[in-house]
């Protein structure tokens, strides 16, 4: 079996933290949370490492309700969900979701839900609405953005319907008196829009200093234009992070989110993704440079799996064993999908998960561990902050593409990045961002539910339009002259879709989890076991194609490359280095 393909050229605080004592005593106790039929979890102290012996029967494993003293439930991804975090009102957010998106995606809204939208509106406005029911800034900020871009900018398929005019012709007039002028501006910046004249949007300055920069780059967005890098980068480090102790500094969240949704309605310019991307790169100062001779960088989406398996925790225990060191970012918890995520499953395992870049690096040259994760909370606080704000946004801003595009740590070696995608349109700015990064090679993957995790299911005759799963895209470095070269390096571009079949995987469907960490966690141990199934097939097949469209030494042939990730769980290396993450996290400083 020879290559895949032939490469053608191509133009808050975290409300889960805790601490461990005994780390032996404590890798024990939380592996042996999951229940077994024969046998419990047991520390073996061979050749000074970890290892796990144990038979997971899932049926006990979903029944278990685990006790943690700041998690209600850790074996259910919403429970990540911290405390300190607001809800947003249910009926406004539902619109949310209809109009706080692209130009051809937009559903305005009809006559029944605008009254209902504006009236829930007028009466939290009046105060008559409390505690969760209340419409927040954000959420009035992100909404009426949504509306005045729609009436400045998108053709007439996705602007106001006949109802939502009806709508905001009955209740302007009363919205007006009582909305906050930062609102007023958001809805109406020229005063014209909503039919009755008023001179509080061509007026409006803002509050302080940083608001002033904010209503100034609104006016643009509103009218459906785009900024430049600086300016864009300016305004983000003007208002974040947003418990800054700075007085004068602290943004007015209506604006924030009007300006984070209307950049994303406006479909981001290359320079305003770049802007994002690499806005706080040094927010703690210089990078550090960990010594191994290749480092991936994954971006999975931060805001996790909510239906299938996420596999890529398991994945860099496979890569590890064979010199292939990949550092995960993410967080605990994130909005719209609120799922599962990396950083769950290692604390929900015991691993300390409030590691700083510069003990990532640490266990990146560490030979008995050889991959990393390390937290938003820990190396950028400052896009941190914004999490509680995003969830009333409801959909997804530009930092949901740049935030996967990181290096929170750099190699002497090759780095390579991998994303992962789901919307048709972003493949080609998330490599244009690689790039940027000036890394060997990148990759972009459409896996299932926009994660890495690339499956063996067979493509239905049903699929939807668009990219299929399984779809990639990337660049790698070579040796000879190509026609595109990024700082005087040669790159080969390639599309591939992966067929798993043709490399000899059965068809198999994705497992489910439905947010259940430890059903997650219990599926990927039971694989780096040997235990054959859909979820060892996972791993393997998403270990080995990405060495191989990587250009990883000793991945030029794709059958060698799957055959040592096979190798490296079958001689219970892989399982050996995971187990020894979860240990070395509490003793790297």
């Amino acid at each position: 079996m020879k290559a895949l393909f032939k490469p053608t050229s191509s133009s808050l605080s975290t409300p889960t933290n805790y601490t461990h004592t005994n780390i032996n005593h404590t890798c024990s106790q939380r592996l042996a949370q999951f229940p077994v039929r024969d046998v419990q979890a047991v520390i073996c102290p061979r050749r000074g490492r970890v290892s796990v012996k144990a038979v997971l029967d899932s049926k006990e494993v979903k029944e278990s309700r685990f006790k943690e003293p700041d998690i209600r439930n850790p074996t259910v991804s919403s429970s990540y969900r911290s405390c300190h975090y607001s809800k947003p009102n249910q009926t406004v957010l539902e619109a949310q979701t209809r109009v706080c998106t692209g130009p051809t995606q937009t559903k305005p809204l009809n006559e029944e839900q605008a009254f209902k939208v504006f009236d829930t509106i007028l009466r939290s406005a009046k105060g008559e609405l409390k505690d969760d029911e209340k419409v927040s800034k954000a959420q009035l900020g992100a909404f009426f953005a949504a509306m005045t871009i729609r009436a400045n900018a998108f053709p007439e398929p996705t602007q106001w319907s006949e109802g939502e005019r009806r709508a905001i012709n009955a209740y302007w007039p009363h919205l007006v008196r009582v909305l906050s002028p930062d609102i007023i501006f958001v809805a109406d910046p020229e005063g014209s829009i909503m039919g009755t004249g008023n001179s509080i949007g061509p007026q409006y300055v803002g509050n302080g200093t940083s608001d002033m920069r904010l209503v100034g780059a609104l006016r643009e967005v509103l009218a459906g234009g785009h900024l430049g890098y600086e300016e864009v980068q300016g305004v983000l480090r003007d208002v974040l992070p947003l418990n800054s102790e700075n007085k004068s500094a602290i943004v007015t969240e209506s604006l924030l989110s009007a300006f984070l949704i209307g950049q994303r309605m406006n479909r981001e310019t290359d320079r305003e993704l770049k802007a994002y991307c690499l806005a706080f790169d040094n927010e703690l100062g210089p990078v550090p440079i960990a010594d191994v001779k290749s480092l991936t960088h994954y971006g999975e989406p931060y805001d996790g799996n909510t239906r299938f398996f996420r596999s890529t925790l398991f994945v860099a225990a496979v890569r590890s064993c064979y010199d292939e060191a990949s550092l995960l970012h993410g967080v605990d918890w994130m909005p719209p999908k609120g799922g599962i995520t990396e950083e769950q499953m290692l604390k929900f395992m015991g691993a300390d998960t409030n590691l700083s870049p510069l003990q990532a690096k640490r266990l990146l040259e560490d030979k008995g561990v050889g991959f990393a994760y390390v937290s938003q909370r820990e190396a950028c606080p400052s896009l941190y902050s914004v999490i509680g704000l995003r969830e009333h946004i409801k959909k997804r801003p530009p930092l949901a593409t740049t935030e996967k595009v990181q290096q929170i740590v750099r190699a002497r070696g090759k780095e390579s990045i991998v994303a992962g995608f789901y919307h048709e349109g972003y493949e080609e700015p998330l490599l244009m961002l690689m790039k940027r990064r000036g890394v060997h090679s990148g990759l972009v993957v459409k896996g299932e539910e926009g994660a890495l995790s690339m499956t063996t299911k067979a493509r239905s005759m049903n699929a939807s339009k668009g990219l299929p799963v399984n779809y990639c895209a990337g660049f790698r470095s070579v040796d000879m002259p190509m026609p595109y070269e990024v700082d005087g390096v040669s790159l080969e571009n390639f599309k591939f879709v992966v067929n798993a079949e043709e490399y000899g995987f059965d068809p198999t469907e994705t497992p489910r989890t439905d947010k259940s960490v430890s059903r997650n966690i219990e599926l990927g141990l039971a694989a780096l076991r040997g235990e054959k199934g859909p979820a060892y097939d996972r791993i393997i097949l998403n270990a080995g194609i990405v060495d191989h469209l990587l250009g990883c030494k000793g991945a030029e042939d794709i059958s060698a490359a799957l055959d040592r990730a096979r190798e490296a769980i079958d001689s219970g290396k892989a399982l050996d280095r995971l187990l020894n993450y979860i240990k070395m996290s509490h003793k790297v400083r």
